[in-house]
């Protein structure tokens, strides 16, 4: 039985679905626990708009958009985003980047750190000073740190900051335009140290030295190779570890039939992303919350700025989630398709409480 040490998921993760109204707007979540988000992620529903990621840690006025190699961008008026709330967010005006025009649907995804409390890291040798700030029962890190140019074969560490090896790692150059999202997950191929994905791309996986060196992350640090999307400028690193019963970072082969590939998580999820990795394909985002019922779990993609689409391709479970779908890459024939998700509830409790499908 997957038995948890987190009871109620949504203390660390939650999700929020609201209409904007082009004013000060303040959303409060509905998970049964309070939470003050750390990491926010925002995307219009309703019409084409760029994916919003922004940070405690950077503050209420630099954000980044997952579906662009663009360098951060301030909000120098300090209109769009207000607040992290005790528990939830303000909005503002936000017409430059779209999380809260009037009338349009959004939905937010919102992850706990430990409500913005920092801590330097100093530098030595080849590790470089960081930032760090992490959600200890959860597993997970933001970490930013100011890269030098290295050059290919070179390699310099940073202090991930999550006390743990992480499963998944999100990399992003804050300071220059033109630099992918880097993205590492262990499930990528039988090496992934050895192989990268963009957030930003459709792109299968690509081998590259120049990206992780070759070196696995472990409990204390990443190694960056000599590549200026990770290695140089300000720096923002995104750093998750699988905690059973509340999040998972795996991967699986599709069948290539409606009736696809059932994927055990050991909980009830709550947001999934898919992405194949052996051939092209976006990334697809599903959600407990925008629909809420099977047969119409809609997506979104980080990679575009593409409104939400109507089409199902999966089914989530008490347990897992199921493909229903012969006709895209995340479940097309022998494709291999990595996934990270977190849970609504665990399958089972710490005191052995069972959840229900939908």
């Amino acid at each position: 039985m997957a038995y948890t040490t987190i009871d109620d998921p949504s203390a660390y993760f939650q999700t929020a679905i609201y209409t904007g109204n082009g004013s000060s707007n303040a959303i409060t979540f509905d998970g049964n626990s309070d939470m003050q988000p750390d990491f926010f992620w925002g995307k219009c529903r309703s019409t084409s708009s760029g994916n919003h990621l922004q940070n405690s840690t950077t503050g209420v006025k630099p954000f980044l958009v997952s579906n662009s190699d663009a360098a951060e961008n301030t909000d120098s008026n300090n209109t769009d985003f207000l607040s992290y709330d005790s528990d939830g967010f303000t909005l503002g005006t936000s017409y430059q980047t779209d999380i809260n025009h009037d009338t349009r649907t959004y939905v937010a995804w919102n992850w706990k750190a430990n409500g913005g409390t920092t801590t330097s890291n100093g530098a030595s040798g080849d590790i470089k000073a960081s930032v760090t700030q992490r959600e200890d029962t959860a597993k997970f890190s933001i970490c930013t740190y100011t890269g030098t140019g290295i050059n290919a074969g070179q390699s310099h560490r940073v202090n991930h900051g999550l006390g743990t090896t992480p499963h998944v790692m999100l990399f992003k150059n804050r300071g220059a335009g033109s630099t992918d999202w880097v993205v590492y997950h262990h499930r990528n191929t039988a090496a992934p140290e050895t192989d990268y994905l963009v957030l930003n791309s459709t792109a299968a996986t690509v081998d590259s030295a120049n990206k992780f060196n070759d070196t696995a992350p472990n409990t204390s640090y990443a190694t960056i190779g000599g590549d200026d999307n990770i290695s140089s400028n300000t720096m923002v690193l995104y750093s998750f570890a699988e905690v059973q019963g509340y999040s998972k970072f795996g991967s699986y082969t599709g069948n290539g039939d409606a009736d696809g590939t059932f994927v055990y998580t050991g909980f009830k999820p709550s947001f999934i992303i898919c992405k194949a990795t052996s051939t092209d394909g976006d990334w697809k985002i599903f959600d407990n919350k925008r629909i809420s019922y099977n047969g119409a779990n809609y997506r979104l993609s980080p990679n575009t700025s593409g409104a939400e689409t109507t089409d199902s391709l999966i089914d989530i479970l008490s347990n897992g989630f199921k493909l229903k779908t012969s006709s895209d890459s995340i479940n097309g024939s022998g494709n291999s398709v990595i996934y990270i998700a977190f849970a609504e509830s665990p399958f089972v409790s710490s005191k052995g409480v069972p959840t229900t499908a939908r």
